[in-house]
Parts: C-alpha cells; sequence; structure tokens
C-alpha cells in the first residue's frame, strides 16, 4: 500500500508533523514544551539583566577614562572600545570560549555561563560607555565648574552632581543596549549554553518539529516588551519638567 495515500484508519498516527495543522500543532508545541521554554528564557533574561550590570560598572570606567585628561588613559580606553565594537560579538565569544584554552590552559574557563558572560559583559561594556560619556558630556559644564568652585573635587564633582543628574538621560540608551543584549544572548547556544534558543534547538532536532519556534518567537517579544515598559515607566518617572 502506498504510505502516501490517505486513509480512515490509523491516519492520524501515521501522519509525519508536518503534515498536522500548522496552528493545532503550534499550540500543542507550546503546551508540551513550554516548562523547558520557560526555563531557558529564565537562563536568558539572568544572563541579560547581570551582563549588562557588570557592563555597565566597566562602561564607567572606561567613560570617566575617555573624558580624564590623562593621554595614556584615554588612549587606552578609547582602543577597547574600539576593538569591542568593531568586531562582532560571535567572534569575541568564540575567542573566549575557544581560543582562550589554546593560548594557555590556565586561560580556560569553567562551563558556559562564565565565558558566556564575561563576552557578554565585555561588549557591552563598549557600547555603554559611549553611551555613558554622551550623556556626561551632555551636562553643562559650568554644573562641573559649580561643584569645584564650592570646594569639590573632580572625583566629587562627578559623583555627586554629573552623574546624578546625566541618569535621566541614560534610562532610554541604556534600555535599547538591554533590548539588544537580550536577543544578541542568543548565540551563546553556539557554545552549548542552556538558554532560550538553545532549548529551542534541541526541542526541534528531537521532536522534528519546526514551529517550536513560534512560541520561543512570542517569549523573546514578551520580554523586549516587559523591558521597553519597564524602561518607560523609569524615564517618565525621571522625567522632570520645570
Amino acid at each position: 500500500a502506498n504510505p502516501d495515500r490517505h486513509t480512515d484508519v490509523g491516519d492520524e498516527n501515521k501522519k509525519p508533523p508536518s503534515l498536522a495543522v500548522p496552528n493545532s500543532l503550534s499550540i500543542k508545541v507550546a503546551d508540551d514544551n513550554m516548562p523547558a521554554l520557560l526555563e531557558g528564557a529564565r537562563n536568558t533574561v539572568l544572563l541579560t539583566i547581570v551582563s549588562v550590570f557588570f557592563g555597565a560598572l566597566l562602561g564607567l570606567f572606561l567613560a570617566l577614562g575617555r573624558l580624564s585628561r590623562n593621554k595614556a588613559l584615554d588612549r587606552l580606553c578609547w582602543f577597547y572600545i574600539w576593538l569591542f565594537r568593531g568586531t562582532p560579538l560571535l567572534m569575541q565569544l568564540f575567542f573566549i570560549y575557544y581560543a582562550l584554552p589554546k593560548i594557555h590552559p590556565a586561560l580556560t574557563l569553567p562551563g558556559q555561563w562564565v565565558p558566556a558572560l564575561l563576552a557578554l559583559s565585555l561588549n557591552s561594556a563598549a557600547y555603554l560607555a559611549e553611551i555613558i560619556r554622551a550623556a556626561i558630556q551632555s551636562i553643562d559644564k559650568g554644573q562641573l565648574e559649580a561643584a569645584k568652585a564650592l570646594g569639590m573635587s573632580y572625583g566629587q564633582a562627578m559623583s555627586r552632581v554629573i552623574i546624578p543628574q546625566s541618569y535621566r538621560r541614560l534610562i532610554p540608551p541604556v534600555g535599547n543596549e538591554l533590548i539588544a543584549l537580550l536577543k544578541d544572548s542568543s548565540l551563546v547556544a553556539m557554545i552549548g549554553m542552556t538558554e532560550l534558543m538553545k532549548v529551542t534547538n534541541q526541542i526541534s532536532t528531537a521532536q522534528s518539529v519546526a514551529t517550536v519556534y513560534m512560541p520561543a518567537a512570542v517569549l523573546y517579544l514578551g520580554l523586549t516588551t516587559f523591558f521597553t515598559f519597564i524602561f518607560e515607566k523609569l524615564e517618565k518617572k525621571y522625567s522632570v519638567y520645570e
């Protein structure tokens, strides 16, 4: 008998997944695999938030270095930003995960979390440094001069006067960077880290269903929408109009 011919007996059991009704299959795949997808999404969010946190810390030092009168420090920070903004994130990830152990065994990083976190943090720092530098430079120079006139040192003026005033201006671009990093974090699946994209690929391969990418895409959209909402609220909170 021709296996492709439609028959009434056992037809539903013999149909390959690709012949099922797409909408019904998508719902079933989502229901069956949602716990695994949510676990992957949790890892994605955790990786993104921690990477942005460490990236912001390093980015602040890089931004202050770029604003420093020390030419050597300025050039060093410029080189870092130029390097990490000018090369693909995937290449940086592969270098940290694959190349560093080849250079010297002592440079081998444990597991997948640490290399992924390091790569995303270092890359994010380069972009956040320029965001922070631009926000600081947007504050009127008279503010710094007034702080110095009151007897503050440069460090005190920056930490107590200039940087706090730049918070509101930092919110929109930092929000954009976080959302961009949330999507770029899917690249860590290339080194085997279990996050949303890795889980989706595993399910697609194991169950031979491509429709699992639909609920995964919905999760990504939900996460980006959530963070967009949070940053919009923060922007409104810190926006003050006289």
